[in-house]
């Protein structure tokens, strides 16, 4: 959530930077500064009548003790109003500070310097270009015809026990997943993020602080009667974990990966593109997450780019690295790098991780703050990313790794999954 304060002094700038995401309600900045400053009427006016009120009683005590009755007396017939004055003031101040929340909740992060303009996917800079595309067989095929081939992914079974986009995996199938699991976690520890394990249902409030509500409700499952929700990332539970945090500036960065299943609704999600593997409503990633000075936090995205990457040339698949343009931003992101792994089978990119930076966007809404040498207590900022998702990551391994004698296994992988080939 942007800061009041910001919106109000740098209206100009805030402007421009929402014209990068093409946001199609700019008027809100104004109705936002409009409101603001009546409220800021409202709060001075309540604060000198506070005061007043506060003046007057203390005069009324002081000649009351003095046996001055009488004066006490006229005096607080001169204020008798102060009380209901202050009550109506009150709840005027809280009717604004709702309005203007209301509005404040609507307004995107603002996109850092190096985001583009742009409306679509294809607008997306390529800033990174790795390896080149696999050698495959003479009729290769796509990884939902090899994971029926080979029986390790069945996705009528799973449409038989809850629907689509729920697949159940086999044998080799789901020693794949928890191999690549165990491999994620692995490096994640020897990277210096420490592993937590955390629920997969949040309450509103954590979703409001990392962002996911009030803008994406549609997209996530809603447990109704407990008012709790299906998680659509470990982002939610793990950055929740420093909501109403005061931390100390010598403890940053703090770093923590977690796994967990994931559920999206992906609501009106339908064609060949979100076919098998490509688009699922329940499955498995291993999250990153840093909480860093401001200072740092665009070093830290870089950092957290590159450490994915790293995941992605272990496994030797042949990717990309995408910079955002506005329009494909996230919602609370201020820059996001996506990583897309060219699946051969299918002559598309898939994309594998996204490692944003949400500046203060998410610590606002958290409280999430630190503490520097002078005691002054400040916004923190927060990363995440995916490291990584396995979805696309399996479709990707399976499709680029695919034999006429079946399925290798990439060569990091063999110690977890305990054999080299699906055959």
């Amino acid at each position: 959530m942007l800061q009041v304060n910001y919106i109000r002094e740098n209206r100009e700038k805030v402007l421009e930077r929402l014209s990068i995401r093409n946001f199609k309600q700019p008027e809100l900045v104004d109705e936002i500064i409009k409101i603001d400053e009546e409220r800021r009427s409202t709060q001075t006016s309540l604060d000198n009548l506070s005061a007043e009120a506060n003046a007057a009683a203390k005069q009324i005590g002081d000649l009351m003790r003095t046996g001055k009755k009488e004066e006490a007396e006229a005096i607080k017939l001169q204020t008798a109003s102060h009380k209901e004055s202050i009550k109506n003031l009150t709840e005027k101040l809280n009717e604004l500070e709702t309005a203007q929340f209301n509005l404040v909740v609507q307004l995107p992060n603002l996109p850092y310097d190096l985001v583009q303009k742009g409306s679509t996917a294809e607008e997306n800079e390529v800033v990174y270009l790795h390896g080149t595309p696999a050698e495959l067989p003479v009729k290769a095929l796509p990884h939902w015809e090899l994971a029926a081939k080979y029986d390790i992914i069945d996705f009528e079974l799973g449409v038989k026990i809850t629907g689509a986009g729920f697949p159940v995996y086999k044998g080799k199938g789901a020693r794949l997943q928890r191999a690549l699991i165990n491999f994620f976690l692995d490096h994640a520890i020897e990277a210096g993020y420490k592993e937590m394990q955390v629920p997969h249902l949040v309450n509103a409030a954590s979703g409001f602080g990392t962002g996911q509500l009030p803008d994406k409700e549609g997209q996530m499952y809603h447990s109704t009667v407990d008012d709790l929700y299906l998680i659509p990332t470990a982002e939610v539970p793990v950055t929740n974990l420093y909501r109403d945090v005061i931390v100390k500036e010598e403890d940053l960065p703090i770093k923590n990966t977690a796994y967990t299943p994931c559920f999206r609704r992906e609501a009106g999600s339908y064609g060949a593109h979100v076919r098998g593997l490509n688009r699922l409503h329940q499955f498995d990633k291993v999250e990153v997450v840093q909480i860093t000075h401001p200072d740092k936090s665009y070093e830290t995205l870089e950092e957290m780019s590159k450490y994915v990457q790293s995941l992605l040339k272990e496994l030797g698949l042949h990717y990309r690295v995408l910079r955002l343009c506005g329009g494909d931003m996230g919602f609370t992101s201020a820059m996001t790098y996506d990583m897309e792994v060219w699946s051969g089978a299918q002559e598309r990119w898939l994309e594998v991780s996204s490692v944003s930076n949400f500046e203060t966007y998410q610590a606002n809404r958290l409280k999430l703050r630190f503490k520097g040498k002078e005691g002054k207590a400040q916004l923190a900022h927060s990363l995440n990313g995916s490291a990584l998702a396995l979805p696309r990551i399996v479709a990707s391994i399976l499709e680029n790794y695919q034999t006429e004698n079946g399925i290798k296994i990439p060569e990091a992988l063999v110690k977890y999954t305990g054999f080299d080939i699906i055959d």
